[in-house]
């Protein structure tokens, strides 16, 4: 747990100073983690929340550790069970605001289950899923997605498993917001993070993340400030969808297939119109799926849409059935319809 609040400020005068704990970060030097917790300690001031609102839980794994460098309440829970506790936190207070932190295995192997009902159930919290494509507290064996042809302590003829697309994990189970940022861009996860936590149901957000010791650069193909331009599609609303240097390329369909095309020879709507509340999955499922070495990898919203909550579902339900008949009693709990005296 993790429960250092005094003196609480007023609202308006919260800074990121306010959710630095005293606790030494103990992360590698260069982890992408650290890029991370500073972007969320600066983004939780200008929500508006007082800090005794906020909780994070988290599971098990190198990005679990949160709870501990987050000046908030807090709970480390076991792997893969960050959901289950999340959903039990939320329901009891609604007013609350819920992050779950988690990574690749501890979201998508061991709490694959546990997400998954989570996002279908739209409760109304934030995951923040740390992608490094490795195991990196456990020394470095393969995760749940990493690239066929891996070559870990565990795969040391390279992994044979087809890997997890998360954006596609979480739009299979029909979250109602879904993002990716990087964790080379505090701007830009800044923004994520807000738009996240604007959003009224769950939320969950990919953050594409370097592990310096297990799994170093696997991401620099993608965000490297070489490569960054060409190989990154930054979604914007309205926006149309273009990349490359100059914007010089844009992405149209073909059929229902999508191709790189020339921007600036382009006839008048051709190119795609960035539409993350499309009330189809086919647009986000394109999205989610484009990716090296044919297309550049999209970050930002992908999808929000609305649907109810899953605690407000939960809590009608019980006004509900108080309307019909009454508030009841310890007793008549305890001792329920069916009851029987032995004699």
């Amino acid at each position: 747990m993790a429960t250092e609040i005094q003196n609480l400020p007023d609202v308006p005068g919260l800074t990121r100073k306010d959710f630095v704990t005293s606790n030494d970060v103990r992360w590698c030097p260069g982890c992408g983690d650290y890029a991370i917790l500073n972007s969320l300690q600066r983004t939780l001031p200008e929500l508006g929340i007082p800090r005794e609102n906020f909780v994070i839980i988290s599971g098990i794994g190198c990005s679990s550790r949160f709870p501990y460098y987050m000046n908030t309440y807090g709970f480390h829970t076991i792997h893969g069970r960050a959901p289950t506790v999340a959903t039990g936190v939320k329901v009891a207070n609604p007013d609350l605001s819920v992050w779950i932190v988690t990574g690749d295995g501890d979201g998508l192997s061991i709490g694959g289950n546990h997400l998954l009902h989570l996002l279908r159930r739209n409760l109304n919290v934030t995951v923040l899923l740390f992608n490094n494509r490795i195991y990196g507290l456990t020394k470095g064996q393969y995760s749940p997605t990493s690239p066929e042809g891996t070559k870990t302590k565990t795969t040391p003829g390279g992994s044979i498993d087809h890997p997890i697309n998360p954006l596609l994990f979480a739009l299979g189970a029909e979250a109602t917001f879904i993002a990716r940022t990087i964790d080379n861009n505090p701007k830009h996860m800044t923004e994520t993070f807000k738009a996240a936590h604007e959003h009224q149901g769950v939320s969950f957000v990919e953050i594409l993340q370097n592990c310096v010791i297990f799994n170093d650069a696997a991401w620099d193909p993608i965000y490297s400030k070489e490569t960054r331009d060409h190989q990154l599609l930054r979604l914007e609303a309205g926006k149309p969808l273009l990349f490359g240097k100059t914007l010089e390329k844009g992405i149209r369909l073909n059929g229902l297939v999508p191709e790189v095309i020339d921007a600036t020879t382009a006839a008048p709507g051709e190119i795609l119109i960035h539409q993350p509340d499309h009330s189809s999955p086919l647009y986000s499922q394109l999205l989610a799926s484009m990716g090296l070495p044919d297309f550049p990898t999209p970050i930002g919203v992908i999808r929000s849409i609305q649907r109810p909550t899953y605690e407000s579902l939960v809590h009608r339900q019980v006004e509900d059935a108080k309307a019909k008949r009454g508030s009841g009693t310890w007793k008549e709990l305890l001792h329920g319809s069916s009851t029987w005296t032995v004699e």
